[in-house]
Protein backbone atom coordinates (compact mmCIF):
# COMPACT_ATOMS: atom_id res chain seq x y z
CA UNK A 1 0.00 0.00 0.00
CA UNK A 2 0.86 3.95 -0.73
CA UNK A 3 0.54 5.62 2.50
CA UNK A 4 1.06 9.81 2.38
CA UNK A 5 -0.51 12.62 4.38
CA UNK A 6 -2.75 14.88 1.70
CA UNK A 7 -4.22 16.72 4.69
CA UNK A 8 -1.51 16.95 7.44
CA UNK A 9 -2.85 17.98 10.97
CA UNK A 10 0.37 19.61 12.29
CA UNK A 11 1.37 20.79 15.94
CA UNK A 12 2.58 23.97 14.59
CA UNK A 13 0.22 26.39 12.52
CA UNK A 14 3.57 26.94 9.98
CA UNK A 15 4.49 23.89 9.42
CA UNK A 16 3.61 21.93 6.01
CA UNK A 17 -0.47 21.23 6.02
CA UNK A 18 -0.21 19.20 2.94
CA UNK A 19 -1.16 19.11 -0.73
CA UNK A 20 -5.14 18.76 -0.26
CA UNK A 21 -6.93 17.09 -2.88
CA UNK A 22 -3.71 17.60 -5.55
CA UNK A 23 -2.33 15.55 -3.25
CA UNK A 24 -4.38 12.77 -3.37
CA UNK A 25 -4.54 12.72 -7.44
CA UNK A 26 -0.98 12.27 -7.44
CA UNK A 27 -1.01 9.46 -4.84
CA UNK A 28 -4.17 7.84 -6.64
CA UNK A 29 -1.48 8.04 -9.64
CA UNK A 30 1.44 6.45 -8.71
CA UNK A 31 -0.31 3.90 -6.69
CA UNK A 32 -1.99 2.79 -9.70
CA UNK A 33 1.46 2.89 -11.94
CA UNK A 34 2.36 -0.10 -9.63
CA UNK A 35 -0.91 -1.94 -8.35
CA UNK A 36 -0.98 -0.35 -5.08
CA UNK A 37 -3.78 0.71 -2.44
CA UNK A 38 -3.74 4.23 -1.18
CA UNK A 39 -4.33 5.02 2.45
CA UNK A 40 -4.39 8.94 3.41
CA UNK A 41 -6.00 10.75 6.77
CA UNK A 42 -9.34 12.31 6.76
CA UNK A 43 -9.47 14.80 9.18
CA UNK A 44 -13.10 15.96 8.89
CA UNK A 45 -16.58 14.59 7.57
CA UNK A 46 -16.84 16.57 5.01
CA UNK A 47 -13.93 15.50 3.71
CA UNK A 48 -14.95 12.05 3.55
CA UNK A 49 -16.80 12.36 0.25
CA UNK A 50 -14.36 13.88 -2.35
CA UNK A 51 -11.11 11.34 -0.80
CA UNK A 52 -13.69 8.17 -1.08
CA UNK A 53 -12.74 8.06 -4.68
CA UNK A 54 -9.07 8.31 -4.68
CA UNK A 55 -8.23 6.74 -1.25
CA UNK A 56 -9.13 2.79 -0.62
CA UNK A 57 -8.64 2.89 3.23
CA UNK A 58 -9.09 6.22 5.00
CA UNK A 59 -6.85 7.04 7.90
CA UNK A 60 -8.03 8.54 11.16
CA UNK A 61 -5.23 9.72 12.96
CA UNK A 62 -4.61 9.64 16.67
CA UNK A 63 -5.27 13.57 17.48
CA UNK A 64 -9.12 12.11 16.08
CA UNK A 65 -9.01 9.19 17.68
CA UNK A 66 -11.61 10.51 19.66
CA UNK A 67 -13.72 12.56 17.26
CA UNK A 68 -17.21 11.05 17.36
CA UNK A 69 -18.68 12.63 14.34
CA UNK A 70 -16.01 11.82 12.03
CA UNK A 71 -16.25 8.05 13.24
CA UNK A 72 -20.32 8.05 12.71
CA UNK A 73 -19.69 9.17 9.53
CA UNK A 74 -17.14 6.74 8.41
CA UNK A 75 -19.06 4.37 9.45
CA UNK A 76 -21.88 4.94 7.48
CA UNK A 77 -19.74 5.72 4.71
CA UNK A 78 -18.81 2.01 4.54
CA UNK A 79 -15.54 2.15 3.48
CA UNK A 80 -12.41 0.55 5.11
CA UNK A 81 -10.75 2.59 7.96
CA UNK A 82 -7.42 2.34 9.82
CA UNK A 83 -7.90 3.64 13.37
CA UNK A 84 -4.94 5.22 15.35
CA UNK A 85 -4.34 5.02 18.87
CA UNK A 86 -4.54 8.43 20.41
CA UNK A 87 -1.60 9.73 22.46
CA UNK A 88 -2.88 9.38 26.18
CA UNK A 89 -5.85 6.74 25.17
CA UNK A 90 -6.29 3.66 27.05
CA UNK A 91 -6.32 0.32 24.83
CA UNK A 92 -10.59 0.41 25.86
CA UNK A 93 -10.82 3.94 25.14
CA UNK A 94 -9.55 2.75 21.64
CA UNK A 95 -11.97 -0.16 21.31
CA UNK A 96 -14.46 2.18 22.13
CA UNK A 97 -13.69 4.31 19.30
CA UNK A 98 -13.73 1.44 17.10
CA UNK A 99 -17.35 0.49 18.00
CA UNK A 100 -17.99 4.37 16.96
CA UNK A 101 -17.71 2.99 13.58
CA UNK A 102 -18.71 -0.61 14.09
CA UNK A 103 -22.22 0.65 15.50
CA UNK A 104 -22.72 3.27 12.68
CA UNK A 105 -22.56 -0.22 10.09
CA UNK A 106 -19.07 -0.34 9.15
CA UNK A 107 -17.07 -4.10 9.87
CA UNK A 108 -13.72 -2.47 7.99
CA UNK A 109 -11.81 -1.12 10.37
CA UNK A 110 -8.14 -2.30 11.53
CA UNK A 111 -6.49 -0.57 14.11
CA UNK A 112 -3.09 0.83 14.43
CA UNK A 113 -0.46 0.99 17.27
CA UNK A 114 1.39 4.32 16.60
CA UNK A 115 3.12 5.07 20.59
CA UNK A 116 1.55 6.94 23.42
CA UNK A 117 2.69 9.55 25.77
CA UNK A 118 4.01 8.38 28.97
CA UNK A 119 7.16 10.52 30.99
CA UNK A 120 9.60 9.01 28.79
CA UNK A 121 11.45 11.77 26.77
CA UNK A 122 14.18 9.95 24.85
CA UNK A 123 11.88 9.46 21.88
CA UNK A 124 9.24 11.17 20.27
CA UNK A 125 6.25 8.19 21.81
CA UNK A 126 6.51 5.03 23.74
CA UNK A 127 6.06 2.14 21.50
CA UNK A 128 3.38 -0.02 23.27
CA UNK A 129 4.51 -3.37 22.33
CA UNK A 130 2.06 -5.16 24.56
CA UNK A 131 -1.02 -3.91 23.04
CA UNK A 132 -1.07 -6.18 19.94
CA UNK A 133 -1.36 -9.45 21.95
CA UNK A 134 -3.57 -7.66 24.44
CA UNK A 135 -5.70 -6.36 21.02
CA UNK A 136 -5.82 -10.03 19.47
CA UNK A 137 -7.44 -11.45 22.68
CA UNK A 138 -10.11 -8.84 22.73
CA UNK A 139 -10.71 -8.10 19.13
CA UNK A 140 -11.10 -9.55 15.93
CA UNK A 141 -9.97 -6.29 14.30
CA UNK A 142 -6.30 -6.45 12.77
CA UNK A 143 -3.91 -5.00 14.30
CA UNK A 144 -0.87 -2.83 12.58
CA UNK A 145 1.90 -1.08 14.11
CA UNK A 146 3.63 2.78 13.04
CA UNK A 147 7.41 2.40 14.29
CA UNK A 148 7.97 5.40 12.86
CA UNK A 149 5.73 7.79 14.71
CA UNK A 150 6.59 5.83 17.74
CA UNK A 151 9.98 6.48 17.47
CA UNK A 152 10.50 9.25 15.61
CA UNK A 153 14.27 8.80 15.01
CA UNK A 154 15.04 6.82 11.82
CA UNK A 155 17.86 4.22 13.40
CA UNK A 156 15.32 2.75 15.84
CA UNK A 157 12.86 2.08 13.49
CA UNK A 158 13.82 -1.10 12.28
CA UNK A 159 14.30 -2.69 16.14
CA UNK A 160 10.73 -1.45 16.40
CA UNK A 161 9.36 -3.03 13.76
CA UNK A 162 10.89 -5.26 14.48
CA UNK A 163 9.32 -6.15 18.16
CA UNK A 164 5.70 -5.35 16.27
CA UNK A 165 6.34 -8.03 13.73
CA UNK A 166 7.49 -10.72 16.87
CA UNK A 167 4.41 -9.63 18.85
CA UNK A 168 2.39 -10.90 16.32
CA UNK A 169 0.99 -7.53 14.72
CA UNK A 170 -0.67 -8.31 11.44
CA UNK A 171 1.28 -5.04 9.29
CA UNK A 172 3.51 -2.57 9.33
CA UNK A 173 3.06 1.40 8.69
CA UNK A 174 6.60 2.44 7.71
CA UNK A 175 8.14 5.88 6.83
CA UNK A 176 10.50 6.32 4.13
CA UNK A 177 12.13 9.13 1.60
CA UNK A 178 14.38 9.17 -1.48
CA UNK A 179 16.15 11.82 0.54
CA UNK A 180 14.55 12.37 3.95
CA UNK A 181 16.80 15.57 4.71
CA UNK A 182 14.60 17.32 2.17
CA UNK A 183 10.97 15.83 3.54
CA UNK A 184 8.21 18.53 4.17
CA UNK A 185 7.43 16.21 7.55
CA UNK A 186 8.97 13.82 9.21
CA UNK A 187 12.14 13.65 7.63
CA UNK A 188 14.18 12.07 11.02
CA UNK A 189 11.95 8.95 11.21
CA UNK A 190 12.04 8.71 7.07
CA UNK A 191 14.27 5.12 6.11
CA UNK A 192 16.28 5.59 3.38
CA UNK A 193 15.27 3.04 0.38
CA UNK A 194 17.64 0.52 1.20
CA UNK A 195 16.64 0.67 4.89
CA UNK A 196 12.96 -0.31 3.70
CA UNK A 197 14.20 -3.33 1.38
CA UNK A 198 16.33 -4.41 4.66
CA UNK A 199 13.23 -4.36 6.39
CA UNK A 200 11.09 -5.89 4.73
CA UNK A 201 13.47 -8.98 4.39
CA UNK A 202 13.79 -9.06 8.07
CA UNK A 203 10.09 -8.59 8.44
CA UNK A 204 9.59 -11.82 6.50
CA UNK A 205 12.14 -13.71 8.19
CA UNK A 206 10.33 -12.92 11.63
CA UNK A 207 6.73 -13.67 10.11
CA UNK A 208 7.98 -16.98 9.25
CA UNK A 209 10.07 -17.88 12.01
CA UNK A 210 6.64 -17.43 14.21
CA UNK A 211 4.47 -19.06 11.69
CA UNK A 212 2.56 -16.59 9.96
CA UNK A 213 4.01 -16.32 6.28
CA UNK A 214 3.21 -12.89 4.92
CA UNK A 215 0.35 -12.67 2.22
CA UNK A 216 0.63 -11.12 -1.20
CA UNK A 217 -1.08 -7.27 -1.40
CA UNK A 218 -4.01 -6.95 -2.37
CA UNK A 219 -6.94 -3.84 -3.13
CA UNK A 220 -8.97 -3.27 0.06
CA UNK A 221 -12.62 -2.25 -1.13
CA UNK A 222 -14.30 -0.65 -4.02
CA UNK A 223 -13.30 2.21 -5.51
Amino acid sequence: MLRGGAYKPRSSPYAFQGHGLEGLRWMREAADRHGLAVVSEVMDASQIAEMAPLVDLLQVGARNMQNFTLLTALGKAGRPVLLKRGLSATIQEWLMAAEYILAAGNPQVTLCERGIRTFETATRNTFDVSAVPVLQQLTHLPVVVDPSHAIGVRDKVIPLARAGIAAGADGLIVEFHTCPEEALSDGPQALYPEQLDQLVGEAKGIARAIGRESEPARTIGPR
